[in-house]
């Protein structure tokens, strides 16, 4: 802790810090003395280089930025060129800081790495500049390069102890300068490009403009004072050869660190921090054994030898023995916390990297354990991970927040290899390749990382890839590793692997069907001997192949290769694996794993994957995660725990085990172990969970029965008692000091008490105005037992106990009128620091005063001073201080623990800001808190400082025994044993003990508790570590202090003893402030007092004008003063008024939102809890009866209910239209002999009936209906006929065969035969659930929906009645209210001695209107106020009215309180008339008068008789009434209560068969399925047959076609052919036939076989193709007729249609034989297999029915409805008895009786049936012989009619055809429309016959010219032959030209002329009536004159 202190800027050095260096200085290892050697080397050039770098140091340029985060920056993008700057930058820091290191030399080594990142930018530049400088000035370069070489081994030698990365850089820099010295120019060209190009990546990256300008401004120093440099330039050569030579003879003088050092542990293990005087030694606390494991945190498990893990364990390292179970620790050095562990490859040495203020990394030898090596400054704050390569000579270390460095270790001599921050986020892990040396990988928080070691010409650097992700998903990465060929194989949280090559994901993997890998992330991948396994948290270790995974690729979009697993193994139900370690035992060879289980154990696994693998054992438990509860046993050595892991175990600390452990659904937030008061045996525990259950359980030995269980427990925690007394959970319990009360805090703003005894009974709960957070009962000193609560928001609350007081939780448990405090805490540590500070600044002032006045002093009597100067010395001026204003946190800090101080007063242990003080407390009254000023009402009374905790909150807090000291478990995981200066008292903390044991982090204490004997202490954190230490005793405790005392001089004798008291305050005044205290209370005590003058003259003047107005009243009324004139000045008070209501209004308004607030939190409890309700428990009570009926207090059904209903309507009717479909269509075809085409025809005719007795006509007028009344009759007839026939179809179709039974009467007697005599019970072994008795979940829910309806209707109903005969109460009521005012009104007429009582009025109690609960008013809220002020004013008030909240009873009440109503005045002046007339009538009365009054008398005394009659009517019809409804009340409960009991039935029944559902709908799938399948396979086979029929039928028509066609072939041949034979041949003759094409696609495969067949069988035939009789067979021989050898060849060709049709027909039909054969092979295994699913399903359904048969089913019985009776007497035990339904058993036994006379009916009808089939078979005979007579007249008619038999049906549609009909008046109507159209075209035809004779006109004349010309041209030609008989051969022929024309011509002269014909035949066709219109003919082809050839172009 004063470590942490100091780095933050603390005050002064502890004792423990100052102890610190002087031990790492004995410890430090010989290299060091050679390091301090060569640090001497560079002070000498500090030296002589001190006036150069002073004067560098005043340019305002050269100071480097504090720019510390950009650095860090950089670091992430850094490369091989960043690191060249690095070099340069150490070059000019060391310049820099050469003055500082003289005045800041201790500060060196914490601040060295930090002062290196400030320095890198500005350095870079300036050695820019000297390189830009160096190209110009060659000689000027060599001697810089020479300076430089010297600053780079300077550099070298001065941070050396830190960092080797930069001792390396500048050693092989340096080697490469003096190996080419003669290329330095060269070399130094190449370093600037370099440094250009690094710059500007840097420059781009970042953009930051202010850098660039500092770079600017320090190369402009570097250069102002380069000319300072140059002076000395030869000077620092020489100086830089110099250190030269030292540095190289140091390096001789370097030795590594020898193998055999180790450094004294003892000396370096972290120790407490004790104060001076606090008594108590080092070793006070000793850790004797750890019950826990903390086994979330990251590979927490490793393994150092065959049997030995070690683990972290707070600020402990524990070593387990696996076999023996022994512990060894190794506690941390720093103190801070183990943040990472790993074994050395040779299991030699492990590493501890541990947490803190730059935290070390300890490298112990195995098994000695002796502190090795120890590597310092890898990080700022803790280590995250790290790891040793495969050769075990480096370490790889990753650092945690902040800095996130990556570190490679030379870990043997202690030095830095290389370093690069690793990520800007949380890294997890760090690894060396196994293959390839010199890479790394990283990996954490949404990244991969992978590393190199390259060697670079500056040196060894660490290159970093980031690994993309591209279009993957980003994710944390927790597992990974390296595959030999350098790809990198890692899990996602997600659960699949990504294959990473070249830093690109090459294909993720997962399983197929888009599978994960696993269900949760991947923490682990091992490659194991060539297997890829992978651990995920989902339990789960599966083995991949290697070769799959590394070759994996893809081929789609998609990224993702599937791919199962080899094998897997689950090693539990609920397991978090995290990471498994191998062991392998060299001599048995058997490799053994052990994993890590984050829900809380060590397991043991067997790997190999075969049948004689072993099933995983876990070793160990461990809570898992945080531990929330702890406490011991008040009389034995036994602890009880609980944690967020769900369990609750017992511990025995004294044998070191856990005893047992249970777990329960919701993890544990509190525990105590009943104190015994309560359980004087000490077995009772008490645990809260976070569902807001409590659980009392009791612990005892365990039973025989546990021996057989694997994991035995030693004892038996058993539940006593569950209840649930919040909704949120439990944050604490306490039991009172009288063990009579338990009260439990919730986080759900409630504290509920509940009194103790055999069972824990409820007394109530109170609200809290925020969640608790700690309860504590007053102790029992206290006089008054109250409860303290501790809650959120800074509040505290101190509750009465409930104790002895009565609460009526009839309706609710929630209790008011407890009496309660409250405090609020306010902030008072901003007020308390500042009036330190402020008291450290006066102290330093008087001590700075005391240094001047001494300084002052010597220099006076030295002589340099006069005392007459003194004076002439000005005073300082000081600096005004700013103005100081408290902070008070927006959010009130948490409290974290507090007790009782006193009555009234308490301790609280704050939060967050508040922390690092005690605050004592007190609750005030009114009274006490309006004395105080306001801003200190709410502040503690005192506060207490904890000294040196660094304002570390505390957790706990507990008295020791003796109460002389106090235990603090801090936040930290530190214990605090603090001395008291007064027993059991806080005022004065003392000197304290102090020591970090659970983690820093996350290791908050939760429970320290010592022993009963207070010899051991146990303690318990959030880091799931439990510890138990060994408390030093008093004895040893008082020597060792002895022995640590220092000798003390000899005491002073009696007279020399003064007594002087001591200032031991802090905070006491000095003297001056004592002074102006005391003017200060002086002057305030003078205000006091003339304050108090003015109030009693005040008193006095109140006094003396209430006097006058005492004096004012007594005067008479006349002269008494108004009060107005009282009032001095009216508009005072107006003005008063005025400030009243405008601050009403503010109110208003400062109140507007929190009332609308109100009310929509009303409104919403309304609509929550209220509007759900459809009834409230009304009771109606009777009037003169103590009977009363109360409704059923019902809900509304919710609207999900009504969804459900509906739905399953809707389901069930669709399961019976399911039903109704699915139904086996093959009943009706399998059972009647139809087929296929027999169905079509039949609908088809019955359609065709239809459609003919809806037949109509078209036509109109009498003649259409003519038609119409003959078509019906027609239609009737046949139908007529249609219907007979069909009755005679159906009768044969009934007709059973001889040999038939009727279904039904099978079935039947197959059930008597099973079932006679037998009643099945649903119990029976073999008892066959029926189909429709068969339960499912659908059922059973639809039950519960109608028992729910049905429940639900009959409350409702009754609520019904009720409310009506409640208003018939409001009814009687009001009609006895007017009754009763009528009979007031008579009785003020008669006589008082006449007068009857008259009843009270009845009225409404609050129960029978519940609704007017929440009615209210101002005036109901007001009289409400008032009723509750009297209430309090009085002492004991007794509860007769209800309140004001009813809104009902004031009215009422007032009146039946006052009895009748008050009489109008005009009641009371007729009152006094009346008696003033009595007096008269003594006197004036006449006898008339006298007889009147007594007529009036009589008549007034029967009213009021009548009225009272009616009243008592009314009450005693309304009572009748009541108890009526009353009656049916209990019957409707009893009814009810049944119901309840069937709901509770039926939702057990819906629970189980929810469990079966899944089973049994995959077997009523797989029945279905199997029906289906079989439904279809029928249906095929039904469609085959029926196709086969078709086919029968097709081969039989063409069998008879070709009898057909022979015997016309016989026929045409004639008698005595004599070519018979050879005609015969022919027609048989096969001959070669071509193929038709077919139109289909089909076939045609088909078709090329039987070709290839054919043409076989035509071959053969071609062969045998033999002139038969000299006569070849296919020519007409002579003298045969060739007109029959041509029919012959025609019929040949038809029979070979026939053949080839009819072979056709049956290759079709075999292969549906085929088809046949094989689908019912098919339906067979199909019908098995359907049978042995039913057989499945009936063995389940048997199986669920024997569990509904368990479930117990409550059934109401009254004594005369048992007849289970032995001797007479009604047995005790009635577990053997069948409870049978009254019904069943009278049906049974009527069933006898009714199976007698079944039987003789029986026979009777037998005898009937045999008698009415002979007299059946007379009358068949009978019918036969008429119908045969009938049949032979009819024929004879027709004969005698037509003249033959005629088909009377054919004879009618004759008589009268419809179609003929509608034909001819279609012809009709035809004919007149082409007589329209005929003379449209006679006028056409006139108009084309005119065209026609001009064309034949113009025709001729062109023939004329033609003429002309032929002749022409013949005269020509004659004259061209002439002359070409002369000219040569070639001209004797026609031209060609000539030819062609002529051609041309006469074609066209044709064309012409076919024209004409065809005119001349159209005109003839058109002028015939009814012609037709032909296309016109073609023209012929023109043709050729015989003597002309064809002419070719």
């Amino acid at each position: 802790m004063e470590d942490e202190k100091t780095a933050e800027g603390g005050q002064g050095d502890s004792p423990a810090e100052k102890k610190e260096p002087e031990e790492s200085e004995k410890v430090e290892p010989p290299i060091q003395n050679t390091e301090q050697a060569k640090d001497d080397a560079p002070k000498e050039e500090e030296k002589k280089s001190e006036e150069v770098k002073s004067s560098e140091e005043k340019e305002p340029g050269s100071e480097p930025p504090p720019e510390k985060a950009e650095e860090k920056a950089e670091e992430t993008q850094g490369g091989t060129k960043e690191e060249e700057k690095k070099e340069s930058e150490g070059e000019k820091k060391e310049e820099e800081q050469a003055p500082q290191e003289s005045e800041s030399k201790a500060d060196d080594t914490t601040k060295k790495a930090e002062e290196e990142g400030q320095d890198k930018p500005s350095e870079e530049k300036k050695e820019e500049g000297e390189e830009k400088k160096a190209e110009g000035e060659e000689k000027k370069v060599e001697g810089e390069e020479k300076k430089v070489e010297g600053e780079e081994k300077k550099e070298e030698g001065e941070e050396k102890k830190i960092e080797g990365e930069e001792k390396k850089e500048s050693e092989g820099e340096e080697k490469k300068v003096d190996g080419e010295e003669k290329k330095a120019e060269g070399e130094e060209k190449k370093a600037e490009g370099e440094e250009k190009k690094a710059e500007g990546e840097k420059k781009k990256a970042e953009g930051e403009e202010k850098k660039v300008e500092d770079e600017k401004s320090e190369e402009k120093s570097k250069d102002a004072a380069e000319g300072d440099k140059n002076q000395n330039a030869a000077e620092e050569e020489e100086n830089a050869d110099e250190e030269e030579k030292k540095l190289e003879k140091a390096e001789e003088e370097i030795k590594k660190i020898p193998d055999d050092f180790f450094y004294n542990y003892e000396e370096m293990i972290s120790q407490p921090h004790i104060t001076q005087d606090s008594g108590l030694p080092k070793d006070y606390l000793n850790l004797i054994y750890s019950f826990g494991y903390d086994c979330t945190k990251r590979h927490n498990l490793h393994l150092l030898d065959e049997r030995t893990v070690c683990f972290a364990a707070g600020n402990y390292v524990m070593l387990l023995d696996l076999q023996t179970k022994e512990q060894k620790y190794l506690r941390s050095t720093s103190g801070g916390g183990i943040g990472a562990i790993t074994v050395h490859p040779l299991k030699k040495y492990f590493a501890v990297a541990e947490k803190g203020i730059s935290p070390n990394i300890n490298v112990f030898e195995y098994p000695s354990l002796k502190l090795h090596r120890i590597l310092r400054g890898g990080t700022e704050r803790s280590y995250s991970y790290v790891d040793f390569n495969p050769k075990g000579d480096l370490l790889a270390s990753v650092g945690g927040d902040p800095d996130y460095m990556l570190t490679i270790w030379d870990w043997k001599e202690e030095q830095t290899v290389l370093r690069s921050k690793a990520f800007s986020q949380e890294v997890f892990r760090v690894t060396f390749s196994t293959e390839l040396e010199g890479q790394l990988t990283t990996s954490g928080t949404g990244h991969i990382r992978f590393w190199k070691m390259a060697d670079t010409f500056t040196g060894l650097k660490l290159q970093g890839e980031l690994g993309k992700f591209g279009k993957t998903e980003i994710s944390d990465i927790e597992g990974y590793v390296e595959l030999p060929d350098g790809k990198v194989l890692s899990g996602t949280e997600t659960g699949n692997m990504l294959l990473w090559e070249g830093g690109l994901i090459k294909v993720e993997i997962g399983r197929k069907g888009k599978k994960l890998c696993h269900q949760g992330s991947i923490q682990q991948i091992l490659l194991d001997e060539g297997e890829l396994m992978t651990v995920g948290s989902d339990g789960f270790i599966r083995v991949w192949d290697f070769e799959s995974v590394d070759t994996a690729d893809v081929a789609d979009e998609s990224g993702l290769f599937e791919m199962e697993p080899m094998n897997e193994l689950r090693v539990g139900h609920d397991v978090q694996l995290k990471s498994i370690l191998k062991s392998t035992d060299a001599e048995n060879e058997v490799t053994i794993w052990y994993a890590q289980d984050a829900n809380g154990g060590i397991w043991k696994l067997d790997l190999t994957f075969s049948h004689t693998s072993q099933a995983p054992d876990k070793l160990f438990t461990y809570h898992a995660g945080a531990i929330t509860g702890c406490d011991v046993s008040p009389l034995t050595h036994l602890v009880a725990t609980t944690g967020v892991d769900h369990t609750v175990r017992v511990f025995d600390f004294l044998q070191k085990k856990q005893l047992c452990e249970k777990r329960f659904p919701d993890a544990g937030t509190t525990l105590i172990w009943a104190p015994q008061i309560v359980d004087t045996k000490g077995k009772t525990i008490i645990s809260g969970f976070s569902d807001g259950v409590v659980r009392v359980m009791t612990i005892a030995k365990a039973g025989e029965d546990q021996a057989h269980k694997k994991h035995k427990h030693d004892i038996d925690l058993d539940l006593k008692q569950v209840f649930k007394p919040h909704t949120k959970e439990v944050t604490s319990i306490a039991v009172n000091d009288k063990g009579e009360i338990l009260a439990t805090a919730g986080a759900d703003n409630t504290i509920f008490f509940l009194n103790i005894g055999e069972t824990y009974e409820p007394i109530g709960f109170i609200e809290t105005p925020s969640s608790v957070r700690q309860i504590q009962w007053s102790p029992s000193k206290f006089k008054k037992s109250t409860l303290l609560a501790f809650c959120e928001g800074g509040l505290v609350l101190e509750i009465d106990s409930p104790d002895g007081a009565k609460f009526d939780t009839s309706k609710t448990f929630h209790i008011t009128g407890l009496p309660m405090r409250s405090f609020k805490f306010k902030s008072i540590k901003s007020r308390l620091r500042h009036e330190e500070e402020l008291e450290r600044k006066r102290i330093e002032e008087l001590e700075r005063k005391k240094r001047e006045e001494e300084e002052r002093r010597k220099r006076i009597e030295r002589g340099l001073e006069t005392e007459s100067e003194q004076g002439d010395v000005e005073e300082e001026k000081k600096t005004p201080e700013p103005e100081w204003k408290a902070y008070i946190p927006p959010e009130p800090c948490p409290i974290l623990t507090g007790f009782y101080s006193d009555e009234g007063q308490f301790w609280l242990s704050m939060g967050e800001f508040d922390a690092g003080y005690l605050y004592e407390c007190k609750f005030m009254s009114e009274e006490e808190r309006s004395k105080l000023p306001e801003e200190l009402q709410d502040e503690p009374l005192q506060s207490v400082a904890v000294t040196e905790s660094n304002d570390v909150p505390i957790t706990f807090m507990q008295f020791s025994g003796n109460g002389r000291k106090m235990l603090f478990g801090m936040e930290d995981g530190s214990i605090r044993i603090q001395n008291l200066e007064k027993d059991f008292s806080l005022d004065e903390l003392g000197s304290y003990w102090q020591l970090n044991l659970h983690d820093n982090n996350y290791g908050r204490i939760v429970k320290v508790a010592a022993s009963p004997d207070e010899k051991m202490l146990l303690s318990a954190g959030y880091d799931g570590n439990f510890f138990l230490y060994d408390i030093m005793d008093q004895e040893k405790v008082d020597q060792k202090v002895a022995e640590a005392k220092a000798k003390l001089p000899s005491a002073k004798k009696a007279g020399e003893i003064v007594n002087v008291d001591d200032i031991e305050d802090p905070n006491a005044y000095s003297i001056e402030d004592a002074k102006q205290k005391a003017e200060h209370d002086k002057m305030m005590k003078i205000a006091d007092e003339k304050k108090k003058d003015v109030r009693r003259q005040i008193a006095k003047l109140r006094r003396q004008f209430k006097s006058i107005l005492e004096q004012n009243e007594g005067l008479p009324p006349h002269l008494q003063l108004r009060k107005e004139e009282f009032e001095l000045d009216k508009d005072i008070k107006l003005e008063l008024d005025k400030q009243k209501h405008d601050r009403i209004d503010i109110v208003r308004k400062e109140l507007a939102w929190e009332a609308e607030k109100q009310r929509i939190a009303l409104e919403k409890l309304r609509k929550r809890y209220k509007d759900v309700v459809e009834c409230e428990r009304i009771v109606v009570k009777a009037f003169k009866t103590p009977h009363e009926v109360a409704s059923f207090r019902a809900a509304k059904l919710s609207d999900d209910f009504y969804q459900m209903k509906a739905d399953f309507e809707r389901r069930k009717t669709m399961t019976m239209v399911k039903d109704d479909i699915t139904r086996d269509p093959t009943r009706d075809l399998l059972g009647g002999k139809s087929t296929h085409t027999d169905d079509h025809t039949e609908a088809g005719g019955k359609a065709g009936d239809q459609a003919g007795a809806k037949v109509t006509t078209t036509l109109k007028g009498s003649m259409g209906e003519r038609i119409n009344k003959a078509l019906y009759k027609v239609e009737e007839k046949k139908q007529k006929r249609a219907a007979r026939r069909a009755q005679w179809e159906e009768l044969y179709n009934t007709k059973p065969d001889d040999d038939y039974e009727d279904p039904a009467d099978v079935a039947a007697i197959k059930e008597a035969k099973d079932n006679m005599g037998d009643y099945k019970l649903k119990t029976a072994k073999d008892y066959v659930v029926p189909d429709h008795l068969r339960m499912n979940v659908e059922k059973a829910r639809g039950r519960l929906l109608i028992l729910k309806d049905l429940i639900h209707e009959h409350k409702y109903n009754f609520n019904l009645r009720l409310l009506k005969i409640r208003d018939k109460k409001l009814s009687v009521i009001e009609e006895i209210r007017e009754l009763v005012a009528n009979l007031e009104d008579v009785q003020s007429h008669l006589a008082r001695d006449k007068h009857k009582k008259i009843p009270p009025i009845p009225r409404m109690y609050p129960d029978e209107m519940p609704e007017k609960k929440l009615e209210y008013t101002r005036d109901t809220l007001l009289a409400f106020k008032k009723e509750m002020e009297i209430k309090e004013k009085e002492a004991k008030g007794g509860g007769g009215s209800f309140g004001g909240f009813g809104g009902f009873g004031n009215t009422d009440t007032a009146k039946d309180k006052g009895g009748s109503p008050t009489p109008k005045p005009s009641t009371i002046m007729s009152e006094s008339k009346g008696g003033e007339g009595e007096e008269l009538i003594e006197f004036d009365t006449s006898p008339l008068e006298m007889e009147m009054k007594e007529a009036m008398e009589i008549k007034l005394i029967y009213d009021q008789d009548r009225l009272l009659k009616r009243i008592e009517e009314l009450l005693l019809n309304f009572d009748a009434e009541l108890r009526l409804l009353r009656h049916d009340k209990f019957k409707l409960d009893i009814v009810m209560k049944n119901a309840d009991l069937r709901q509770v039935t039926l939702f057990e029944e819906f629970v189980l068969l929810k469990e079966y559902e899944k089973r049994e709908d995959v077997m009523e799938a797989k029945v279905t399925g199997k029906q289906q399948e079989k439904l279809e396979m029928q249906a095929k086979i039904i469609e085959l047959q029926g196709k086969q029929d078709l086919k029968k039928k097709e081969i039989e028509k063409l069998q008879e076609k070709e009898k057909q066609l022979y015997a016309q072939f016989q026929a045409s041949l004639g008698d005595n052919n004599k070519f018979a034979d050879y005609l015969t041949k022919v027609f048989k003759k096969k001959i070669k036939r071509a193929k038709k094409k077919v139109t289909d696609g089909e076939g045609s495969d088909e078709d090329s076989d039987e070709d290839s067949d054919d043409e076989s069988d035509w071959d053969e035939d071609d062969e045998e193709s033999e002139e038969e009789g000299g006569y070849d067979l296919d020519i007409c021989p002579p003298g045969c007729d060739q007109n029959i050898y041509d029919n012959t060849c025609q019929l040949r060709e038809k029979k070979l249609d026939i053949e080839e049709a009819l072979q056709e027909e049956k290759k079709n039909n075999d292969g549906l034989k085929k088809d046949i054969e094989s689908n019912n092979k098919k339906l067979k295994v199909v019908d098995s297999a359907l049978k042995a699913a039913q057989n499945e399903l009936e063995a389940f359904q048997l199986e669920k029915q024997q569990k509904l048969n368990e479930l117990d089913v409550v059934v109401t019985l009254k004594l005369h409805q048992i007849q289970y009776m032995i001797n007479g007497v009604l047995p005790q035990d009635l577990s053997q008895t069948l409870v049978f339904e009254s019904h069943g058993v009278t049906r049974l036994q009527q069933r006898i009786k009714e199976l007698e006379h079944e039987k003789h009916m029986q026979k009777k009808h037998m005898k009937e049936s045999r008698r009415k089939h002979v007299q059946l078979i007379k009358d068949r005979k009978v019918f036969d012989s008429k119908i045969s007579e009938m049949e032979e007249r009819t024929n004879e008619m027709m004969i005698a009619k037509f003249g033959r038999i005629v088909d009377l049906e054919k004879l009618e549609t004759i008589t009268v055809n419809r179609q003929i009909e509608e034909l001819k008046e279609k012809l009709r109507l035809t004919e007149i429309q082409c007589a329209e159209e005929l003379v449209e075209w006679d006028e056409k035809i006139a108009e084309k016959k005119a065209k026609i004779t001009a064309l034949i006109r113009d025709n001729t004349n062109r023939l004329d010219q033609l003429c002309i010309l032929l002749n022409e041209k013949k005269s020509f030609e004659g004259e061209l032959d002439s002359r070409q008989k002369s000219s040569g051969q070639e001209f004797t022929g026609a031209r060609k030209a000539d030819v062609r024309e002529r051609q041309r011509l006469i074609q066209l002269v044709q064309l012409q002329a076919q024209e004409i014909d065809a005119l001349k035949e159209e005109i003839m066709l058109l002028s015939r009536k009814g012609g037709h219109i032909l296309p016109p003919a073609q023209p012929p082809l023109p043709q050729s004159p015989p003597n002309m050839r064809p002419i070719s172009n």
